[in-house]
């Protein structure tokens, strides 16, 4: 079952891109690859270079507003 935030991220990836940019300025391009079924690696690419939990950053993605 996919995350709320993986169906917006489909049609609306470059504009969540730059909004997770704004909150964590540490992200790169290469931490934001987004590859259709691998949304748990990119989880753990982010949690890796921010040091923020898995719940708060699927929250931050969950209430995206694009």
């Amino acid at each position: 079952m996919s995350k709320p935030w993986q169906d917006k991220a489909e049609g609306n990836w470059n504009i969540a891109k730059g909004k997770l940019k704004q909150e964590w300025g540490e992200l790169t391009d290469d931490d934001l690859d987004y590859q259709e079924g691998k949304e748990d690696e990119l989880l753990g690419r982010i949690q890796k270079r921010t040091g923020e939990s898995k719940e708060k950053v699927n929250d931050f993605l969950n209430d995206l507003k694009y």
